[in-house]
């Protein structure tokens, strides 16, 4: 039965879109942080396949998923990348518009704050992240170890407002906006788990998750931090000009700008392939791609275009992707993913 609908689903799609014309180029869209190497692997697939190559573009995770998840036809794309794994509500939003799909883990990245390469250098941890970051934090000051924690409106202004050693300058952050996979990863993996060296909040997360939740992800919104779109390159052009900016993106855009940017070490350890690789540095994210199942063989090269990029000569150990700032999945995780993508394993939430 969910055969039969899938079906009816696809074959109104095609009677929706313009002119119900075959389309003969898979669409891709997503995350920012993965369109890199979608592009990449894209271009050699356009070079060595008898297909074309792949249209992509950086809509970010969030603007990808509800664009894949919006229906079948060819008037939706065939596949979307994430900088993070599907949410549950995302996944629902599929399901009820008949849509299965594949999941791909392709490998991981690290997310990064990093300066021009003549500002000051920033060693951080991740709770002075939090603090130059949110919306509410505790009182400076104060302990914040019980119910008594008073959270306020962000009064830092200055990274040495935080902590001595810290440079005598404004925070200026430039970041992802709400619809990026990196946002949400830096929110959880940056911001939440500074919050959480303060006892109170840490206890709070048991307690009232919500309120937690809220505490600890929301932005702030006084200009200390701004949205800077998905446009990595404007935000170098930026970085470049403002030695007191600070960016925040992923690993590859750094390594790949490393002539121009420099890394903040986070918790002693600064972001490199190798303390991304075996987790030393401590914000670090999987990146994935979700494949439409129903578009396969009807839009031509899908089922090629996934073999290509799961192969060993695109996202091994020495694949090309690496030189694009891949970190690569261990083979065992590599071969599942790849097998997956041969059987077109539906994924269930």
């Amino acid at each position: 039965m969910t055969k039969v609908k899938t079906a009816l689903a696809f074959l109104i799609g095609l009677t929706m879109a313009s002119g119900a014309q075959a389309r003969d180029q898979i669409e891709i869209v997503g995350s920012s942080t993965v369109f890199p190497f979608s592009t990449a692997v894209a271009e050699q697939f356009g070079r060595s396949s008898p297909f074309k190559t792949p249209v992509v573009e950086a809509t970010g995770s969030g603007g990808g998923l509800k664009l894949f998840c919006a229906g079948i036809g060819l008037e939706h794309p065939d596949i979307t990348n994430a900088s993070r794994r599907i949410k549950p509500n995302e996944f629902q939003k599929c399901q009820a518009n008949g849509i299965d799909m594949t999941e791909i883990m392709i490998g991981f990245d690290g997310i990064v704050l990093a300066n021009a390469k003549g500002a000051a250098a920033l060693k951080l941890t991740r709770q002075q992240i939090y603090l130059a970051t949110a919306k509410m934090v505790p009182t400076p000051g104060q302990p914040c170890q019980s119910e008594a924690c008073v959270m306020v409106a962000n009064p830092y202004r200055n990274w040495r407002d935080i902590d001595a050693s810290l440079p005598d300058s404004k925070i200026e952050i430039l970041g992802p906006p709400p619809t990026s996979g990196t946002r949400d990863a830096f929110q959880e993996l940056a911001m939440s788990k500074g919050a959480n060296q303060f006892a109170y909040l840490k206890k709070l997360k048991k307690t009232d998750k919500s309120r937690w939740k809220k505490l600890t992800r929301t932005m702030r919104e006084d200009g200390a931090w701004i949205d800077a779109g998905e446009n990595d390159n404007l935000m170098v052009q930026k970085l470049s000009a403002n030695p007191n900016a600070v960016g925040v993106f992923g690993f590859s855009f750094l390594d790949q700008n490393s002539d121009r940017l420099k890394g903040a070490s986070i918790e002693g350890v600064p972001p490199s392939f190798d303390n991304i690789a075996d987790g030393a540095y401590g914000i670090s994210r999987s990146l994935y791609f979700y494949v439409k199942q129903a578009h396969i063989g009807t839009v031509p090269g899908i089922a090629e275009f996934v073999a290509e990029f799961t192969g060993a000569p695109a996202s091994g150990e020495e694949g090309y992707l690496i030189d694009k700032g891949l970190i690569p999945l261990p083979f065992s995780a590599r071969q599942k993913y790849r097998n997956d993508a041969k059987n077109l394993t539906k994924l269930s939430m």
